[in-house]
């Protein structure tokens, strides 16, 4: 028997990508608009997929699809319930991103702590050069040893950031669920977190519950020399209440690699920031080279499993 898999964006990922070890058609799509998605999938036994959605409408037209598998760790584009009804099988990626997320991470918390954008732009500005002394006190500069890393989100990419931050010196929290009724050992209640944070860094999926996790009320607990980092999703902060909060200075800088929507085609109030606190990368702290031929690796490796009829990286 051989299997039809469809790729319907190929072009998300760069790497060597093996072929299966069974019969198979496999058909890569570089992108796929979501008028294309239907057809391109209505015989597919399985569809991989990182950012085209995948709600119940279009999976019900699609009825010989048996496995979805994200080549990512996030997977609400997909329709989770409607799979787990008509029994899809979901897999996605692991682990792949635990030392490229962490460093990109730690880029932006060294370049905002050490006001590196800032410092860059004075010196183009030609303060420097009209110093009396040798140095330039323009700006704070702050040092990661000895300062609190709150991490909210302690999967993969959480103890990856925690191994970074206990080499820096820095002392970490893992914050508790928020609005969680207790609290596990090892955990520090999320309020607590964000009042004691010098760093918060956002480390989890985005959901129901975690959507604007972080809003107006959250920026009033935290320090006003806190900066924030977001590697993860978009939505897990309220993007207005972001930009009044950096404006405002009521926190002293943020680091996203996300947006609510990608690609932001139709503008995005955090594309419109200009200031030396705020760093925005296009969603590539995941991308490094090694890291995605890991992911590649492990997609094949799900596929794989799902056609000898034990799954793995199974989403429920």
């Amino acid at each position: 028997m051989s299997h039809r898999i469809v790729f319907l964006d190929r072009a998300s990922l760069i790497a060597e990508m093996r072929a299966p070890s069974f019969a198979h058609d496999w058909i890569d799509h570089d992108q796929t608009p979501p008028e294309e998605v239907i057809p391109r999938i209505r015989d597919a036994d399985i569809v991989i997929v990182n950012k085209v959605k995948l709600p119940a409408g279009i999976l019900a037209q699609a009825p010989s699809v048996k496995m979805i598998a994200v080549s990512a760790t996030g997977t609400d584009i997909v329709d989770l319930a409607y799979c787990r009804a008509q029994g899809i099988v979901v897999s996605n990626i692991r682990g792949y991103a635990m030392h490229t997320v962490p460093e990109h991470a730690f880029m932006m918390m060294l370049a905002l702590r050490r006001n590196l954008l800032g410092w860059r732009e004075d010196v183009r500005a030609g303060l420097w050069q009209q110093t009396d002394q040798f140095c330039l006190f323009t700006r704070p500069v702050n040092d990661l040893h000895g300062s609190t890393l709150g991490l909210v989100g302690y999967g993969s990419l959480g103890h990856g950031m925690q191994r970074l931050a206990e080499a820096f010196g820095m002392r970490v929290l893992v914050a508790e669920h928020k609005n969680a009724a207790t609290i596990r050992e090892g955990r520090t209640p999320f309020d607590d977190v964000l009042r004691d944070a010098d760093v918060i860094s956002l480390h989890t999926p985005l959901t129901a519950a975690t959507r604007h996790m972080i809003g107006t009320r959250e920026f009033g607990l935290v320090k006003p020399s806190a900066i924030l980092i977001n590697t993860a999703r978009g939505n897990l902060v309220d993007e207005a209440a972001l930009v009044e909060a950096l404006k405002s200075q009521r926190i002293a800088g943020a680091g996203f690699d996300v947006l609510s929507v990608e690609p932001p085609r139709e503008g995005n109030p955090l594309l419109d920031l200009d200031l030396p606190n705020f760093i925005l990368t296009p969603h590539v702290a995941w991308s490094s080279r090694e890291a995605m031929q890991t992911l590649a690796d492990q997609l094949v490796d799900n596929i794989e499993a799902f056609v000898a009829g034990t799954p793995r990286n199974v989403v429920t």
